[in-house]
C-alpha cells in the first residue's frame, strides 16, 4: 500500500507506521530499508519507527515484565497445551496507538476530543475479508484499500512483482510459533545466523519465560517453539508423517487441515490487525483509549 501511495494508485498518506518487536528477519529490516530509500523517501512519505522493547530480550529477561508468546506446551500429564498470546498487542498494536496519539497531539492521559481521529489504513487482503473489523477506539478509524480494490494476495504479489518487489518477506517474529515448516527451513537454509539464533531462543524458554519463574510461578510443563512440541533443532520441519502427525497432532480435528498448516503455517496474514493466530484481532486499548 505504500508503494501504490507513492504511485498515486491510492491517495497520498501521511505517515507509514512500522511497529518495530526487535527480532524480525533481517531480510525484513533490508527491505524496510529499501522501501524507505527507494519508494516513501521520493514520494515524500515519513515511515515512522516505533517500539515498545526487544520481544526476545524481554522474554529472557527475569526482570521485564513480559507480554507472552504463544508457546506450545507439553504438560506435565503429556496432554498439548498454549499458552496465552499476548505479544502482538504489546508489541505491535500498542505502540502504533501511542505514536498516532501523539501525531493527533493528544499524547497519553490527554483526552482526544470527538470527531478527532485518523484513517489507518490496515493490509487485509480479500482472501482474508473475515479479518477487516472496525477499530475499538474512536481516535482510529480502520480502512481497507485492497478489499476496497478487490484485491487479493495474488493481485499484490503481481503488483509487487511489476515494480520490482517480488522477493518482498513476510514481516513476522524471527521465532514466531505460527511459522510453517516451510518458513522454519527457509531460516535454517539461507541464515545459519538465524537459524542458530532460535534453536538457542527455543532451547531457553524451555521452562517458560524467565520473569515467571524468577517469581515463582513456574510453566508446570515444557514450551515448544515448533508445534510437534520438540526442541526446534530436532523438530520434523523436513518431512511430516501420517504417522507423525497424528502422534503429535491430536488436538487437530481435521488431519488433513492441519498438515496443510504444518507445512506452510497459518494461512492468515500477519500484521498488528491481523495476527496469523487468532480468529479475532486484539481489542484492547492499552489505557490509551479516552
Amino acid at each position: 500500500m505504500l508503494a501504490m501511495s507513492a504511485e498515486g494508485i491510492l491517495p497520498k498518506v501521511d505517515y507509514a507506521i512500522f511497529a518495530d518487536t526487535g527480532w524480525e528477519p533481517k531480510a525484513v529490516y533490508a527491505h524496510l530499508e529499501r522501501l524507505e530509500k527507494e519508494i516513501a523517501k521520493p514520494a515524500g512519505i515519513p515511515v515512522i519507527h516505533v517500539t515498545s522493547g526487544n520481544i526476545r530480550d524481554d522474554a529472557l529477561d527475569p526482570e521485564h515484565r513480559f507480554a507472552s508468546m504463544p508457546l506450545y506446551i507439553l504438560n506435565q500429564d503429556g496432554r498439548p497445551g498454549m499458552t496465552r498470546r499476548q505479544c502482538t498487542g504489546e508489541y505491535k498494536i500498542k505502540p502504533i496507538k501511542k505514536k498516532v496519539r501523539e501525531l493527533l497531539g493528544y499524547p497519553h492521559p490527554l483526552r482526544i476530543p470527538k470527531g478527532v481521529f485518523v484513517d489507518q489504513w490496515v493490509g487485509i487482503s480479500t482472501d482474508e475479508f473475515h479479518r477487516a473489523k472496525d477499530s475499538d477506539v474512536q481516535y482510529m478509524r480502520n480502512r481497507h484499500p485492497l478489499i476496497d480494490l478487490n484485491w487479493s494476495r495474488a493481485d499484490c504479489v503481481r503488483y509487487l512483482t511489476s515494480i520490482g518487489l517480488a522477493d518482498t518477506p513476510k514481516s513476522s517474529c524471527l521465532g514466531c510459533p505460527f511459522h510453517g515448516n516451510q518458513q522454519w527451513r527457509n531460516i535454517r537454509d539461507t541464515s545459519p545466523e538465524e537459524w542458530e539464533d532460535v534453536v538457542a531462543f527455543d532451547a531457553a524458554i524451555r521452562q517458560g519465560n524467565a520473569r515467571a519463574n524468577a517469581s515463582g510461578n513456574p510453566l508446570l510443563g515444557q514450551a515448544f517453539l515448533h508445534r510437534s512440541r520438540v526442541p526446534l533443532s530436532r523438530a520434523p520441519i523436513d518431512h511430516v508423517t501420517a504417522a507423525e502427525w497424528a502422534a503429535r497432532q491430536q488436538e487437530l480435528d481435521d488431519l488433513v487441515a492441519g498438515a496443510e498448516e504444518m507445512e506452510d503455517g497459518v494461512a492468515d496474514g500477519c500484521s498488528p490487525w491481523a495476527c496469523r493466530g487468532e480468529a479475532d484481532p486484539v481489542q484492547d486499548d492499552f489505557g490509551l483509549a479516552s
